[in-house]
């Protein structure tokens, strides 16, 4: 059987289709030679060592492949050999004489501004032989210096039409979506706490025992009581979509029936940054009237010190009586919601349940706080 070979002329025409695709990946002599100085950014606080707003929009520019960029090595070189001046050079007129004696066809530029609650990134790229900006891209976001990397890659991209993440754009652009690592990174000064008011409705035992008369140790209420508290939050995580917190709710239950039930709730939660919907679930405990008793066959609740009936064998229990002394009663709750928002308002929708052997308990609620935005430019 014969051995197939490449022959010689084919062998050359693959060499050259492969040399053909690795030259269309690159900026190649036919694109435009282009110099970038700086970007000015002296009217605000964004540019850090760890975030140099000049080196990663020269990255952004290098990654798009359209131009040839003087290297900042040979630029450095011949501003030296040639003493030139390159210094705060952003307008038009010191522009086109620099790129004229760099010998380069374009020229880009920008700056960086911090105005009220906003970063504002402008990007220009001057055409040398006519002395005039033909490119000019503006984008405002939100005050977020620690994300000005993400702000250079979105602006860069708009300016060659380039698609961005709408996801991210939505973070780093509006003030009411909801918080998140990218459009709210100073989780520990973020504050979410507010007042929590609702209903609760009892059922089984419990809600028979609440109906009852106070002569049978009962409350003479209805079992669906007005509730009133106020939870604090606290984040623990809060990275991509997602946010987890821990949630303290004290709350007051039945004083619209002249009843005063408090009670602390502790619990775990995982909320979602992009829409609202949260779950969380943890103990609760209530401080609530308990006494010591029996049912007799008849099934009457009777106290434990009853010598008025003789009912043998007694089994005594514990059990909720408005004769009886505080205890605390320890449950478990289950919560499920969502965060609307408008504006600056954040408004928490709420429902719970409850399962107990006496009854199960499930419950409404809703609340209110007004987030304000932690300006990072305060502290300095």
């Amino acid at each position: 059987m014969k051995k197939q070979f490449l022959t010689p002329a084919f062998s050359l025409l693959l060499i050259q289709l492969f040399g053909n695709l690795q030259q269309g990946n690159a900026a190649g002599p036919e694109n435009p030679s282009m110099a970038f100085i700086e970007v000015d950014t002296r009217n605000s606080h964004t540019n850090t060592p760890s975030n140099p707003v000049t080196a990663l929009t020269r990255v952004e520019l290098e990654k798009l492949k359209k131009y040839q960029i003087l290297d900042k090595y040979d630029l450095e070189y011949l501003t030296q050999k040639d003493s030139l001046k390159m210094g705060n050079c952003f307008s038009k007129l010191c522009l086109t004489e620099l790129g004229r004696k760099l010998k380069v066809e374009k020229m880009f530029t920008g700056s960086v501004e911090e105005m009220s609650d906003q970063i504002i990134v402008t990007f220009k790229i001057l055409d040398v032989n006519s002395g005039q900006f033909e490119k000019i891209q503006v984008n405002e976001f939100l005050n977020i210096p620690s994300e000005i990397k993400s702000m250079i890659k979105v602006t860069v991209n708009e300016m060659f039409g380039i698609p961005n993440d709408a996801d991210l754009i939505s973070k780093l652009t509006r003030k009411d979506d909801y918080d998140n690592a990218v459009n709210n990174p100073y989780q520990l000064r973020l504050r979410s706490d507010g007042p929590r008011m609702g209903f609760t409705f009892f059922t089984g035992h419990t809600a028979s025992v609440l109906k009852s008369p106070a002569s049978e140790g009962g409350f003479n209420a209805h079992p669906l009581m007005f509730q009133f508290g106020y939870q604090f939050e606290r984040q623990y995580l809060n990275e991509g979509n997602f946010q987890a917190l821990f949630e303290f709710v004290p709350m007051l239950t039945g004083l619209d029936q002249g009843l005063v039930i408090p009670s602390f709730t502790f619990m775990n939660g995982l909320r979602s940054n992009k829409t609202g919907w949260e779950f969380a679930f943890g103990p609760s405990v209530a401080v609530v009237k308990k006494s010591s008793g029996f049912y007799d066959s008849y099934n009457n609740w009777h106290l434990a010190g009853d010598t008025t009936e003789q009912f043998m064998p007694r089994n005594t229990q514990m059990r909720l009586d408005s004769r009886g002394d505080l205890a605390f009663q320890s449950s478990f709750v289950f919560a499920f919601g969502k965060t609307f928002k408008s504006g600056k308002l954040n408004i928490p929708v709420n429902g719970y349940i409850i399962p107990g052997k006496e009854g199960t308990r499930i419950g409404f609620s809703f609340g209110f706080n007004a987030r304000e935005r932690y300006n990072l430019t305060a502290t300095r």
